[in-house]
């Protein structure tokens, strides 16, 4: 893994408090820190829907688990304190666009007073030396230009949700001003594309509303077929946020900052090409046709800059969008195959950094 910067033995042994580590981001990087050796609890409500990737992969059986709101100060002081972080990663959020819509409060109360609970807890917590709020790449103001959006753009957000991830953007940064640059506490935030990977069966997401309708041999609805998005598999931000905490604990004041982790500029495609890659891989005749009608808000085109992670992190794509197709396929045929997913998905994990390596 020397290649992106992150050490072999770094991790080993390091008190690693993640939260939202039962959704779908997170029960893969809990398995991945769990595979590096930390000291890993979580922090998040009960796992969502069933199935689910937490429950099925087995993830809690390698840590501590914390089940609770986010939005409850006391209840994240408590674990805090009882956990000691070393490094803390904040992922806990709601993470839907169209559900932000029919549930604003909830929104911006679990995104932005969530976050601003667990940092007002972290910075009275003398253990931690590294933190990163995952927020999203929605957190731009939006111009449906052809350009990639550079961590300097403006923030802003249309929707509930990306505008409440913009406000997370902005509540990171008066922390980091006010309290942790004086006490030596390296914090960064992080904002990727849209992920994708075994394991997501959230509501009202484009792969998993693809492989419900392919399993039920139907055509799948498309709402906007022409709008472009930064694909990547999981595993790719989460490498970007474990090479970035190892550099952020080793320089606080260079890497406290925003930062872009996206796929390579040919993996920006159209929600159609996606579909059509799919239909290809699944096989049996699979098909789609777009939805009619008036649908809420969402953005045309949005691309990310990862010039700044390349060059400062050295960090790099290593699956294009057709692996990645493939690697959710598969591993989404392992679970109707009644396979052990929590190996299946750690030989993933394995694959991945065997790569990074090479």
């Amino acid at each position: 893994m020397e290649d992106m910067g992150m050490s072999a033995n770094f991790w080993t042994g390091k008190r690693v408090l993640l939260t939202g580590h039962t959704g779908f981001k997170g029960g893969w990087l809990s398995l991945w820190l769990q595979y590096l050796g930390v000291e890993l609890s979580g922090l998040a409500l009960a796992p969502q829907g069933s199935p689910n990737l937490f429950e099925l992969a087995e993830v809690g059986r390698g840590m501590h688990s914390y089940i609770g709101d986010i939005r409850d100060l006391e209840f994240v002081k408590s674990v805090v304190s009882d956990v000691r972080p070393e490094i803390v990663i904040h992922m806990a959020a709601q993470p839907l666009v169209r559900y932000s819509y029919l549930n604003p409060i909830e929104t911006y109360s679990t995104n932005i007073m969530g976050t601003v609970y667990l940092l007002e807890a972290l910075r009275k917590q003398t253990s931690v030396k590294a933190i990163l709020n995952i927020t999203s790449d929605k957190c731009y103001e939006n111009k449906e230009w052809v350009w990639s959006y550079r961590e300097d753009e403006q923030l802003g957000g249309y929707d509930p949700y990306s505008s409440s991830k913009a406000c997370a953007e902005l509540v990171t940064a008066s922390f980091r001003r006010s309290f942790f640059e004086e006490q030596g506490v390296g914090l960064a935030s992080a904002r990727a594309g849209n992920v994708i990977g075994g394991g997501d069966w959230a509501q009202d997401r484009l792969i998993p509303d693809i492989l419900k309708a392919f399993e039920a041999s139907v055509s799948v609805n498309i709402r906007n077929p022409n709008a472009i998005r930064p694909w990547q598999h999981v595993l790719e931000p989460l490498g970007g946020y474990l090479t970035l905490v190892e550099s952020l604990w080793n320089d606080q004041k260079q890497f406290a900052q925003g930062w872009n982790f996206g796929p390579k500029e040919d993996d920006a495609k159209s929600v159609s090409c996606v579909v059509e890659s799919m239909a290809e891989l699944w096989g049996g005749g699979a098909s789609w046709n777009p939805v009619q009608g008036d649908q809420p808000h969402e953005a045309y085109c949005l691309k990310l800059d990862t010039n700044k992670a390349r060059s400062a992190l050295n960090w790099v794509s290593h699956w294009n969008l057709t692996i990645a197709l493939d690697k959710t396929i598969s591993w989404h045929k392992a679970w109707r195959s009644s396979e052990n997913l929590h190996q299946f998905s750690l030989d993933q994990i394995k694959e991945y950094t065997t790569k990074l390596k090479s």
